[in-house]
């Protein structure tokens, strides 16, 4: 009886000492700080609560949509949402910022093959006979000048820029000077103002290569009133593609939108997830406890135990 006691309290003494080893190793899993105070027959454990830190989620978050997700080890449809709305926003402002660079270019291809100052200047000194719904081209102020509410820059060249001593001008100074034209050395600067006018403002619409044979007139609603907006087919084919462009180009920066909002939300809510989990966390723990009873080795007592062992988990 006594030698089965004996093995009894062996088995049990190996079987705890195993425990002893393997419990720090569980605990570096749990990543719980543990803290020993030890008497000469009883141990107490005293497991501290892991530090909690929600910046660390937000930050990771405002870098990468989903990576606080992840962290928070939440479901992953979160962090797949946030990183496809990423993806997806990246994605979608390379395509539409290609398409309205690639629309720009070839706007402005056209614009630069179909306007030129040459039929500019001829319109506005030799009138077009086309009518248009009986009014003629001297029905408009607009088309009888070169001077309005916008003008271009023309940059001045050769025998003329030594003789004026310049080498920029305003074109509202061919309309006092149209011999400055004549000369051949005189070339507008086509800079984005140039696209914008060509397209928007009457006054301009002389340059157009079928200005003297297709021009027309219509009426525009501006809201309180009715404005008389002067056209060609190629300006309104200029005014439909430079349209598309800044669609493309406003698609463009809405894609950049959500991306911007898709960091802050998925921050907002990495923190949120993060202090729910460690406020659940700490309520189960602090509603549970766990005990555990063992023997102390003493190698110089007759049966190797030395006394017992009582840990306490909170």
């Amino acid at each position: 009886m006594e030698k089965m006691v004996e093995h009894m309290l062996k088995f049990f003494l190996i079987f705890n000492l195993s425990f002893m080893f393997i419990n720090p190793v569980l605990g570096q899993i749990r990543n719980d700080q543990e803290k020993e105070i030890s008497t000469d027959s009883t141990s107490i454990v005293v497991l501290n609560e892991e530090i909690n830190y929600p910046g660390k989620p937000l930050i990771m978050s405002l870098i990468l949509p989903g990576a606080g997700q992840f962290y928070n080890k939440s479901p992953f449809w979160k962090t797949a949402s946030f990183l496809g709305v990423e993806i997806g926003s990246v994605l979608a402002w390379n395509y539409y910022q290609k398409e309205a660079e690639k629309k720009k270019d070839a706007y402005q291809e056209f614009a630069d093959q179909n306007w030129t100052l040459n039929n500019w200047v001829t319109n506005r000194f030799t009138p077009p006979t086309h009518m248009h719904e009986s009014q003629g081209w001297n029905n408009f102020e607009a088309l009888t000048k070169l001077t309005g509410t916008h003008d271009m820059k023309l940059i001045i060249s050769g025998d003329l820029a030594n003789e004026l001593n310049l080498t920029r001008v305003s074109s509202d100074s061919l309309d006092a000077h149209p011999e400055w034209f004549y000369s051949g050395d005189i070339v507008v600067v086509r800079d984005r103002h140039f696209y914008e006018n060509i397209g928007k403002y009457d006054q301009f619409v002389g340059g157009w290569e079928d200005a003297s044979t297709a021009w027309y007139w219509e009426e525009k609603d501006v809201g309180d009133s009715t404005e008389i907006v002067i056209k060609t087919p190629m300006k309104q084919n200029f005014i439909d593609q430079r349209f598309e462009s800044n669609r493309m180009l406003s698609a463009a920066k809405y894609s950049i939108t959500v991306l911007m909002f898709n960091h802050v939300l998925s921050g907002i809510e990495s923190v949120w997830s993060n202090q729910k989990n460690a406020n659940s966390i700490k309520n189960q723990q602090s509603s549970k406890r766990q005990t555990d009873l063992g023997l102390v080795y003493d190698p110089s007592a007759k049966l190797g135990v030395g006394g017992l062992k009582l840990s306490v988990y909170f």
